[in-house]
């Protein structure tokens, strides 16, 4: 393809659906967007979108160009952290993906890999989804639950997630402690949505005869472990949180609830000289902490 920029161009129209939108995100004008779409239509002799008045859709033509933009678009990416990854020196941009869950329990060690090493810039990425390492948007990954079966990824085991069931010293006062699993019918929890709703502790308490009530569900971890603490109702939380927060356990920690911790590369990046410095770190840290 000749013009790249028109390519992008009709990448951005097809996403955004107008052509004002596709302007405003490029921080072009939009007689720029329209120029654009009639050169690439008329260079390739087919219509690329249906233009309507509510915007523009993409035709079959034109959905065909936005998947070979996209994948140009994925690779420049990819090649993009690869090359800001090259050099024998620990420095620059290292980017790391998790689970919001794990953060709390990762960022000494985060702290200390700073320490370590101070010329990284580090990202760290918390979200639900799952990030491509293959293209390009993270370093690393650190992982919660089956093993990943990605292709031409790298996998290394760093233990088990554990944790148990607190409360607080009010919330006891009034309700008391469960005896038993049977005896959480009887008591109230607080639930975080998101990383956690798939977790084998969120299953096993779901399955469960007659589940508890769940009086709070929040997709914050923060504002999880201040209910608890609060008085709210129980939850799950990890032993370390627990006693910071100052919270008696209501629940011993069951061999159902734990999930295993995996570390992802992809295989292009694995040994930058960056990123084998994390992967020891980590390792070196979770055997410390999550055998």
């Amino acid at each position: 393809m000749d013009n790249w920029d028109e390519v992008k161009t009709a990448l951005h129209v097809a996403r955004v659906g107008t052509v004002s939108g596709a302007a405003e995100v490029l921080g072009v004008h939009h007689a720029t967007v329209i120029r654009h779409i009639d050169a690439l239509e008329e260079r390739l002799g087919v219509k690329l979108f249906q233009r309507h008045p509510r915007g523009y859709t993409a035709t079959e033509a034109g959905e065909d160009l936005c998947r070979v933009a996209q994948t140009a678009q994925e690779q420049f990416a990819q090649f993009a952290s690869r090359a800001r990854g090259q050099g024998d020196s620990v420095s620059g941009e290292l980017v790391v993906t998790t689970l919001s869950l794990l953060t709390p329990k990762l960022n000494p060690m985060f702290s200390s890999f700073l320490d370590t090493y101070p010329d990284i810039n580090l990202r760290i990425l918390s979200d639900e989804r799952v990030f491509k390492l293959e293209y390009g948007e993270a370093h690393l990954a650190i992982r919660l639950g089956k093993m990943p079966d990605e292709p031409d990824n790298i996998v290394i085991p760093l233990g088990r997630f554990r944790n148990a069931i607190y409360g607080s010293p009010a919330y006891f006062a009034v309700h008391g402690k469960p005896q038993s699993a049977e005896d959480l019918a009887h008591h109230e929890f607080v639930m975080q949505i998101g990383d956690s709703v798939r977790a084998p502790f969120a299953r096993w308490l779901h399955d469960l005869p007659t589940p508890p009530r769940e009086v709070m569900q929040t997709t914050s971890m923060t504002a999880h472990d201040l209910a608890i603490q609060s008085g709210v109702g129980l939850g799950f939380v990890s032993h370390a949180r627990a006693v910071g927060l100052g919270l008696e356990l209501a629940m011993a920690e069951q061999p159902e609830w734990g999930d295993d911790i995996w570390l992802v590369t992809h295989m292009d990046l694995h040994k930058m000289t960056k990123v084998q410095a994390m992967i020891q770190h980590i390792k070196a840290w979770a055997k410390e902490n999550w055998t």
